[in-house]
């Protein structure tokens, strides 16, 4: 009796299977990062208020800036994913069938990608990924400042967390970028 062999075919789509996977984990990840933020940012406010200590906001600049990066680093990664599928692994299995003319491997995948309100949608996520991991952390950091509560390491320690915050900004707008047609490289 031959032995039963994996074929190339079931290798590729055990493969498209197991990063689909890795990325619904990531979805589910990255978007729980923002009730995260919220959540934190909600409770930093509430105690510093409480107690009367305007410092305490300091608290929220590198908690936003970890979550933040967290967020970015994961929307990367779901992003790289569905290129990789619709590039390499799509691409490898349409040749391995050997289909002609013009069929789509996984054409979700670039499908869904043409709906012509995606780039609005994308602008709007950019503004609340600043919102969120930035703009908030910065209109903490001012409250600080224009409470003149904290002595000069403090001072340093909020000018050192702002510079965190707006290099976490701009690695948010380096992030955002325009989609790519189906097809095109990078």
């Amino acid at each position: 009796m031959p032995e039963q062999g994996v074929s190339v075919g079931q290798l590729l789509l055990a493969e498209y299977q197991t990063v689909k996977d890795e990325q619904k984990a990531r979805i589910g990840f990255r978007d729980n990062l923002l009730y995260v933020t919220l959540g934190v940012v909600a409770a930093v406010i509430a105690a510093a208020a409480q107690a009367g200590q305007p410092s305490m906001l300091l608290a929220l600049p590198p908690v936003c800036v970890v979550l933040g990066w967290t967020y970015l680093v994961n929307d990367e990664k779901i992003s790289a994913i569905g290129h990789y599928v619709r590039e390499d692994l799509g691409p490898r299995l349409a040749r391995l069938a050997a289909v002609e003319g013009e069929f789509a491997t996984f054409g979700w995948e670039a499908y869904h990608r043409t709906d012509v309100r995606r780039r609005t949608r994308k602008a709007i996520q950019a503004v609340i990924d600043l919102t969120a991991f930035c703009a908030v952390p910065l209109a903490a950091l001012v409250v600080f400042w224009a409470g003149r509560s904290g002595g000069a390491l403090l001072v340093g320690l909020s000018v050192a967390e702002a510079l965190a915050v707006v290099g976490l900004g701009a690695q948010v707008l380096l992030y955002t970028r325009p989609a790519r047609p189906a097809g095109a490289a990078g």
